[in-house]
Formats: C-alpha cells, sequence, structure tokens
C-alpha cells in the first residue's frame, strides 16, 4: 500500500501495518504497566469489531459515540472499525454534563455509545433515560452490568462475514461524513462539526511538511483527549509516519509518563506549557546563593533567544554554559530526549517560546479550529518561523483578512458543515471561505497573527474599541495569575476579573512570611496580596494606551474549571459563564 492509496481515514491504520509493521504501534498504561497494540493486532481487533457492529445492525451512517476519559488503544480499533463500515465516529469530552451528552445523543440520534471507565458510564446511562435512538452502552474498562468491547471483539472473531466488511470499506466515499465533531463553544449550544474523510486526509497530508522529521522508531506520548480534532489529528500523522505512539494516563500523571517514555514529540496546549515553566520556576525560586542567580541568569538570557538561531557568538557561549549548568535540568524533567512540541488551540506568550527553544525544545505554534483543523503553522524546517504569529498556511490552504478584520479560510479541509444546522452553516460558509470568527493579521512575509475573537472585542461607554485577549495574554505572562478576564463592554472603562496561580501565591506569601494557613478567601482579600497584584497588573498595562488598561480588577477565591462551568474542555474560557458565576465580583467592579 502506498501513499496515495490513502483516502478514508481507516486507511492510515492499513498504511501503517504495510509500511511500518511493528509491536509496539499503541501502547497504553493499565494498572500501572505499558500494553503494547502491534500493528497487526490492531488491524485484526478492528475488523472483528467491524464484524460485531454490522451483526449488531449498524449500517452506513449510523453514529457512534465515543467517550473515553483518557487516550487508549481501544478508542482507536473502534475508530477503524466504525469508519471501515461505513458508519461515523461522534467522538464527545469526557468532562462535559449528562445533559449535554443527552442532548449530542439526542440530536446525532447515537445508536450505540462506547465509554471509558465507570464514571462516565454512570453519565451515559443517566443520560440515554430520555435518548430514543441509543440502543445499548459499551464500556472499555470492566464494568458491572455493562457490556464490554471485548464482548464484540470475542464475538466478531466467531463470525463469518469479513465479505461484508470489505464490501461496505470499498463502498466508502473519501467525500464522505467520517465524524461528527460537536464543539465545545464559549456560548450557546454545541455545534455538530461535520468533516469528511478527505477533509483529514488531506490535512494529515500537508501537515508533515510542516513537522520535524519522524523516523519509525520516534516515540510520541500523547494526552491531550482524543476526541480534541487537534490530537485526533495527530494521531493519524504519528501512523502515517510510523511513530511509536504511547497514551499517557493523564494530565496528574505527564511527569511521570514523560520520564518514562522520553519521546521526542508531544501535541499541547499553550495552559500545560505554562504550568511547565511554572513549576520549574517555583523551583528555581526555592534555590539559594550563586545556583539562584545562575537560574535567573539562565531565564533572563533564553528570553532573548533568536529561535532561527541567529545568535552573536557571545550568546551562543553563554547560552552553551546556560545549556550545561541549567536547561540539562530542565531537558532531565523532560524525558531527556524531547525536542518538540506542537501548539495549538490558543496563543501562547512569545518569551516562553523563546525560553523552551533556547532550552533546547522547539515550540511549533499553529492555527486551526474544528471546522477546518490545521490551517497554518511555524515550520522550522525551511525557517519559515516568526514569534507572534501561528506561522503561514499549510500547502492546499488559503487565508486571506475580510474587510472587517475577520481571517477567512478556503481550503480541502474546511467542514461540510454543522449538523442539521443551516443556518448557522450559511452564517460561517460564504462564497467558498469559511468565516473563523477570529480576528487577525498577516504580515508582508505571509505570517498570521490572531489578535482577538470578533465577538470577543468589546465597546466601552466612550466608544474605545477594546481587544481584551491581547491584554489577558499580557497579565497572565505573571507567574502570579492564572486565569484573567478582561471585561468592560458598555461600562466606562477596561476591568479584569482574576484567579490567582494559588499555588505560586502561597509559596511567595511564605517568603513574605505571612500567614501560611491562610484560606483562598483570606488571601484574595489580603492588603499585600492586593498590592502585589496590583503591581502586576501596572507592569502589564505599560504596553497599552490608556483607553486600553485595565483600571481595577477583582480576585476570585476560587478556581475556574471545567466542572464549574467557566472553561471549556480544551480549557479556553466561557466568558459569560465567568460573568455570570462571579456576578457579584463584576458588580464591584463598576460599583465600587
Amino acid at each position: 500500500m502506498t501513499s496515495e492509496n490513502i483516502t478514508r481515514l481507516f486507511d492510515f491504520a492499513y498504511y501503517q501495518h504495510a509500511q511500518f509493521p511493528r509491536a509496539h504501534a499503541f501502547s497504553t498504561k493499565y494498572n500501572g504497566q505499558w500494553h503494547a497494540l502491534s500493528s497487526a493486532l490492531y488491524l485484526e481487533q478492528a475488523n472483528y469489531l467491524s464484524r460485531a457492529l454490522i451483526y449488531l445492525g449498524i449500517k452506513p451512517n449510523d453514529k457512534i459515540a465515543v467517550i473515553s476519559s483518557t487516550n487508549r488503544n481501544e478508542w482507536n480499533i473502534l475508530d477503524v472499525a466504525v469508519l471501515q463500515i461505513g458508519a461515523q465516529n461522534v467522538p464527545m469530552y469526557p468532562t462535559i454534563s449528562a445533559k449535554e451528552y443527552e442532548y449530542i445523543f439526542n440530536h446525532a440520534e447515537v445508536t450505540y455509545c462506547f465509554v471509558s471507565d465507570k464514571e462516565i458510564y454512570k453519565k451515559a446511562k443517566k443520560a440515554a433515560k430520555n435518548t430514543e435512538t441509543l440502543k445499548d452502552i459499551y464500556s472499555f474498562d470492566e464494568i458491572k452490568k455493562c457490556k464490554n468491547i471485548n464482548e464484540l471483539i470475542e464475538l466478531g472473531a466467531t463470525l463469518d462475514n469479513q465479505e461484508e466488511v470489505e464490501k461496505r470499506k470499498d463502498a466508502v466515499d473519501p467525500n464522505s461524513l467520517a465524524t461528527i465533531i460537536y464543539t465545545s463553544g464559549t456560548t450557546g449550544v454545541p455545534k455538530g462539526v461535520m468533516l469528511t474523510h478527505h477533509n483529514l486526509v488531506f490535512n494529515v497530508k500537508r501537515a508533515t511538511e510542516f513537522l520535524p522529521k519522524i523516523e519509525s522508531d520516534t516515540k510520541i506520548l500523547s494526552f491531550l483527549p482524543i476526541n480534541h480534532i487537534l490530537e485526533r489529528s495527530a494521531v493519524y500523522l504519528y501512523q502515517y509516519l510510523g511513530a511509536q505512539v504511547y497514551y499517557g494516563e493523564g494530565i496528574q500523571q505527564i511527569g511521570d509518563n514523560i520520564r518514562e517514555v522520553k519521546p521526542f514529540v508531544m501535541t499541547v496546549v499553550p495552559r500545560l506549557i505554562e504550568k511547565i515553566y511554572d513549576k520549574i520556576y517555583t523551583k528555581g525560586s526555592e534555590l539559594t546563593g550563586i545556583k539562584k542567580k545562575l537560574f535567573f541568569w539562565a531565564i533572563e538570557l533564553g528570553t532573548h533567544y533568536d529561535i532561527k538561531g541567529n545568535n552573536s557568538a557571545w550568546y551562543k557561549f553563554q547560552l552553551g554554559i546556560a545549556r550545561k549548568l541549567i536547561f540539562s535540568k530542565w531537558q532531565e524533567a523532560l524525558g531527556g530526549e524531547l525536542e518538540y512540541l506542537i501548539c495549538g488551540s490558543a496563543a501562547l506568550q512569545g518569551r516562553l517560546i523563546r525560553l523552551f527553544g533556547a532550552a533546547g525544545v522547539k515550540i511549533i505554534e499553529g492555527y486551526g479550529l474544528s471546522e477546518s483543523p490545521i490551517l497554518s503553522g511555524n515550520n522550522y524546517r525551511t525557517k519559515q518561523i516568526k514569534v507572534g504569529t501561528v506561522g503561514v498556511p499549510i500547502p492546499g490552504v488559503e487565508i486571506k483578512i475580510s474587510e472587517e478584520g475577520e481571517i477567512l479560510a478556503k481550503g480541502e479541509n474546511v467542514m461540510m458543515g454543522y449538523y442539521k444546522d443551516p443556518d448557522r452553516t450559511n452564517m460561517v460558509l460564504k462564497n467558498g471561505y469559511f468565516h473563523t470568527g477570529d480576528k487577525g493579521e498577516i504580515d508582508d512575509q505571509g505570517f498570521i497573527k490572531i489578535t482577538g475573537r470578533t465577538k470577543e472585542i468589546f465597546k466601552t461607554s466612550g466608544g474605545k474599541y477594546i481587544s481584551p485577549v491581547l491584554l489577558e495574554n499580557k497579565i497572565k505572562q505573571s507567574r502570579f495569575i492564572e486565569q484573567a478576564m478582561v471585561v468592560g463592554e458598555n461600562e466606562k472603562m477596561p476591568a479584569a476579573i482574576i484567579q490567582p496561580n494559588f499555588e505560586f501565591l502561597r509559596a511567595w506569601a511564605e517568603r513574605k512570611e505571612m500567614n501560611t494557613n491562610l484560606t483562598n478567601e483570606e488571601l484574595v482579600s489580603h492588603k499585600k496580596v492586593i498590592k502585589r497584584i496590583q503591581k502586576e497588573i501596572d507592569r502589564a498595562n505599560k504596553r497599552f494606551g490608556s483607553w486600553e488598561q485595565v483600571k481595577t480588577f477583582e480576585l476570585t477565591s476560587e478556581e475556574w474549571g471545567i466542572e464549574n462551568g467557566c472553561l471549556t474542555p480544551t480549557l479556553k474560557m466561557k466568558r459569560d459563564n465567568i460573568k455570570s458565576y462571579f456576578i457579584e465580583l463584576y458588580n464591584k467592579l463598576y460599583t465600587s
């Protein structure tokens, strides 16, 4: 099988086995032990499962939901099994509510659902009570009173209907619907993004030109939710290149998994990079004497690193010392082999790209949406890289800026539309272009810069336009601040609701000999804390005009998360939710 033969998503698995047959195609950690899935067993179990699904009555265009709290081998087996018989995979975030499960089950008319574990099963079962089309739920884990995916695989091994599987497979058109991805959305009900096999195959093949050379023995650590289009596209890409994929246990175990797997590349979101840096910085702050001075010298040096490598001889000499004495410890903590981080989903602070580059880890920042998975990226191969941008369009994708400043995209990776929603589809697909909802600029070298969301830019009562994202990104560079939301629409001035970085704040409070037993509520109302946060706000404000600057702020004692509805599953802010959740603080901003 050749690369040209890959026209449907399940073809990647067959191509992988033909070109890179291996014992460790995918590995998942179960009960503390890594378990490998060979490329041969991967296809064998996928075909058994396809047979069983046909036996269950699954027809072409039926919708199969999959909800997993972690990435695991079963996800890929199920994906191939569903897609090659002409059905569609409807991946769902594990962190959304049972009510949202219910909405998607009904809207997509899901016939079967596969879940990873007991907690997900409970939510899915609750949602199923008000769902007419859902026939049954199967699990990956062994759960009492729940049917298991292995029962279907074992059943498929006994069935003599592989001929029907092959017939279904041959009938799958590259331009037919492959998956419906329900966007987490920052407002309103989820939208079902319809992507074809060709949308994603085109994207994966073109995106390889922006990646470092990945050999067949390259190790990848995957831990971002595979239902997220960035990670899902990446996993298809890894199969295409024949890499070994290891599925991490979750964000809490990421440090241990990195040291065990020693990956060459990982896909990440900005928040994770920020958290890694915060932990490193906190440890450095605890050093004393010459070690502490060297640590902060290396940090300062790193922020001036030229990611194209155009540094002076004197800078390179100093960097060599910094890498040997300080940055080598960073590499050890990141497994020792990590060279690239593929970063998407939101804007990343430029100083972190320089700093990690100085430490020997290149960050490839790109841009895409569920509706058009990978649109652009920075390219280290061709040295088409620029800090503060999301790179240049991938081959075959056209990007332009509308008169209103909105980013418009055209390409074979753009979705078919929103499922059962022609009105919203027509709002974003106009004259052959997808209207992304992002505002941006393209410089004279073709680099794209995201400047905000069209719906997020607001006007104060004085008629001044404010782009909150630019302010927020600058404010969040502070180690004291975990989250920041700039508000002020139709108000007299911009203000901010801020969630402190409580871990760092407590460490700082201890150094300042404050009471270390203070609750979060007591911390955010403490005069010293407020004064220190004000200093951080003043520092951020310097980059902006007087009308843009944050004039006042309030601190939240509660952390913003997915569970309380403040963040989407991809850790983006739900602005309306945050405002209503902290409405008393918002009112205080403009009444005090």
